[in-house]
């Protein structure tokens, strides 16, 4: 993105910033993300090595918190040989998320070096920082993505009485520095390249670069293993106009004061699921309450209430624990949807069928959990 974008600008995350994320809101939410990853590394059959590969990693604060889980469980993971890979294209949030994690322990590698900054975390593990996924080394890997796909550009289409016509942003002849939507006279390559043949919807919005990177996720995969997880706002193919605006927290006119805001659409999963290319399989998207009460968050809850003294801190626990469940809060609205090799969640073909089969472990999160 141009240097004048509104990420590598200003890096509006945070209290202050435009808008708040929920792992600023709650520690359990990246560690139940950090377990996850645990358990799918423990299904894989503990591979020597994973590399973790976070894109557009914020401030830093989910990584640091699932560091915080692979510290607490050291001892299953001492065999292990971990490295985190984050994928940064702002120079600002890249020395916030290197302040956070190693105390601003860095080195920096030459402009040319595909790896620009390279630091060891506060718990002993080795950062990479990254401008590009392409630029990551290839490897059995887990990837994060929260947040990173509703902030990527979008084409938006309406369908006309003359086919489908691309919408696009142009000044307003009546009004100075005003921007306005129209529609393209006449169809556009991006008409013919994106809407797919059996779409029924009005209004379509596409991300072409979210394809493309899905593309590169389902490939990676596939040749070295590991999984994906996606964390966002997002529909399955149902929505049509959700592009828009935020400044300071409150909605804002997306045509006003470019660059100034910070720009969302709601990630079409659909989308996302049929740019796999039948590569890998794909779990959910399924919404954010379930897939944490899948993963226990009542149960840590619990014990995190019963582990603080204070009733300001009891309050405040409850309070995420409400962000981040409450249906009309993040709990409906947030998803989570995974990209996973297909041998996870099927069986080598057996050619011995009168061995009961061992039942396949299940993938956390995207089913009921039984604590047993």
């Amino acid at each position: 993105s141009p240097p004048q974008g509104y990420y590598t600008r200003r890096g509006g995350v945070g209290e202050s910033g435009d808008f708040v994320t929920s792992p600023e809101m709650s520690q359990v939410f990246g560690e139940l993300i950090g377990v996850w990853y645990v358990s799918e590394w423990m299904a894989a059959g503990k591979p020597g090595a994973f590399q973790l590969v976070e894109l557009g990693p914020g401030r830093g604060s989910l990584t640091h918190d699932i560091l915080r889980v692979f510290k607490q469980l050291a001892s299953l993971l001492s065999k292990c040989d971990i490295s985190i890979h984050l994928v940064e294209v702002s120079p600002r949030l890249s020395e916030v998320q290197a302040q956070m994690l190693t105390g601003g322990q860095v080195q920096s590698s030459p402009r040319d070096d595909p790896v620009y900054m390279k630091g060891i975390s506060k718990t002993g593990i080795p950062i990479s920082w990254y401008r590009d996924i392409q630029d990551v080394p290839q490897g059995y890997s887990f990837y994060l993505a929260h947040e990173f796909f509703d902030a990527l550009p979008i084409h938006k289409f309406q369908r006309t009485d003359k086919g489908w016509r691309e919408v696009l942003v142009d000044e307003d002849p009546e009004v100075p520095d005003q921007l306005r939507f129209v529609l393209a006279p006449s169809a556009t390559p991006a008409t013919q390249n994106f809407i797919q043949p059996e779409e029924t919807r009005e209004h379509v919005e596409v991300c072409p670069e979210a394809g493309v990177l899905i593309q590169r996720l389902a490939h990676r995969l596939e040749k070295d293993g590991g999984a994906a997880l996606i964390a966002d706002y997002g529909h399955d193919g149902t929505k049509t106009d959700t592009f828009r605006g935020f400044r300071n927290h409150k909605p804002h006119d997306v045509l006003k004061a470019p660059g100034t805001a910070d720009l969302t659409a709601d990630v079409d999963f659909s989308y996302l699921r049929k740019m796999t290319q039948g590569r890998t399989a794909t779990l959910g998207p399924i919404k954010q309450r379930e897939f944490l009460k899948n993963m226990g968050i009542d149960l840590r809850l619990q014990v995190l209430l019963q582990n603080s003294q204070d009733t300001a801190t009891q309050k405040q626990l409850r309070n995420s624990y409400d962000m981040l469940m409450n249906p009309k809060k993040m709990g409906d609205c947030f998803n989570f949807f995974a990209l996973l090799p297909h041998h996870r969640l099927t069986y080598p073909d057996q050619k011995d069928n009168t061995q009961p089969r061992a039942p396949l472990v299940p993938v956390a999160g995207f089913g009921e959990l039984s604590l047993k």
